[in-house]
């Protein structure tokens, strides 16, 4: 059975929708895999966590066959690396077991880097020179993380201390090749908002970074801990993240979002969503198969600041039509045209801010020693003997 996820519902809907029976609904609830609450407006009943229910179904319709296993591992499907970095639970993201969100209410990026890191020090991002006559600033980016990859060397065995150091110059050298990034010992947010000449608008922009930092085993995290294992350089390691995270169903989703806002603009909120399904596309910066009661960075994110009234309109009429809400993706577009940042200023808050947990990541495979080489299930033609 197929349910739509909304919030709560009751003993016999849960059963219902497992095909089980209550004693084996309260041994879901004894392990921990479905929440349960009272019921607010009905005494003696409870209430239990729908999207609790939707994953456990998901989890019965993959089978436990080891190449149905393997398939479903890379598709938003089960766990495939341990960490102790992120997590996501009850669609809430913790950074190394403290709630993101809360931390995005005070913290810099410094400190999330030196938690994240699971460093001694606070670390500072050094500025660069940028490269100068290498055309447009994703080229530039690009180039300088290149050139990153290529000088930097890994050390075998992995020195912690070193890699943490190394960590520090690579976001440094990456936010440079963004922003004109200032040479001052100030927090990073505030020398990227005195580059985009936003310092009134300084405090998002350390909320945005914080709340990027890191959500577990995206595609981008995958790819850097994939190089990382093979004993590339954490320069190598930052350019494999960022290639992956160019991607339009990754970082690169803030370019669909406002190309959708664009749209909607011209014809219309209703017309131009429409006119942007009926292409077949997909609907950009809208629900999150890992939040699906809504993308908590992005609630975060709005409560901070006032959106226009045309993304207003564009989040309402998705919500009203579709149900899915707005992720961090909408959330990035919104605050990028609130402090009237350049274009392109989306995404490179995502790169910046998405290192440090790469990072992270990488500087934790790196001391694990292993290499992650995935089997694949071939379903190509018949090998002959």
């Amino acid at each position: 059975m197929q349910i739509n996820v909304k919030s709560w519902i009751t003993q016999e809907e849960a059963c219902d929708a497992l095909g089980v029976r209550k004693q084996t609904l309260y041994a879901y609830v004894s392990r921990g895999q479905i929440e349960v609450r009272w019921d607010p407006q009905h005494v003696n009943r409870k209430l239990y966590r729908e999207s609790d229910i939707s994953a456990l179904l998901k989890k019965r319709s993959l089978g436990r066959a080891r190449k149905s296993i393997a398939a479903s591992t890379m598709a938003w499907g089960e766990p495939i690396i341990s960490t102790s970095i992120s997590t996501i639970v009850r669609g809430r993201l913790y950074y190394r077991g403290k709630d993101a969100i809360e931390l995005s209410t005070h913290a810099t990026i410094e400190e999330v880097a030196r938690l994240l890191w699971d460093s001694v020090e606070l670390p500072y991002f050094p500025a660069f020179e940028p490269l100068s006559g290498v055309g447009p600033a994703r080229t530039r980016v690009y180039a300088t993380m290149g050139i990153a990859a290529v000088e930097g060397e890994a050390a075998c065995p992995p020195d912690v201390g070193s890699m943490w150091a190394e960590a520090a110059r690579l976001i440094g050298r990456l936010a440079s090749s963004f922003v004109e990034l200032p040479a001052t010992r100030e927090p990073l947010h505030m020398r990227i908002a005195c580059a985009w000449k936003c310092e009134q608008h300084a405090d998002l922009l350390r909320q945005a970074l914080v709340l990027l930092a890191d959500q577990e085993l995206t595609s981008s995290t995958f790819a850097a801990r994939i190089a990382a294992s093979t004993g590339s350089s954490l320069g190598a390691c930052a350019l494999a993240g960022l290639a992956a995270l160019s991607g339009r169903l990754h970082g690169d989703a803030t370019v669909q979002v406002q190309a959708l806002l664009d749209e909607t603009r011209r014809l219309g909120t209703e017309h131009g969503v429409q006119a942007w399904l009926a292409r077949g596309a997909v609907l950009p910066g809208f629900g999150h198969e890992l939040y699906p009661q809504g993308d908590p960075r992005a609630t975060a994110l709005f409560a901070a600041f006032e959106p226009s009234e045309d993304i207003r309109a564009l989040i309402a009429y998705v919500d009203r039509s579709t149900g899915l809400k707005p992720s961090i993706d909408v959330a990035l577009v919104a605050l990028a045209e609130h402090c009237q940042l350049p274009e392109g200023a989306a995404f490179s808050l995502f790169a910046v801010g998405r290192c440090v947990g790469w990072m992270a990541h990488c500087i934790e495979q790196s001391i694990s020693g292993s290499l992650l080489r995935p089997r694949a299930h071939y379903i190509g033609p018949e090998v002959l003997d």
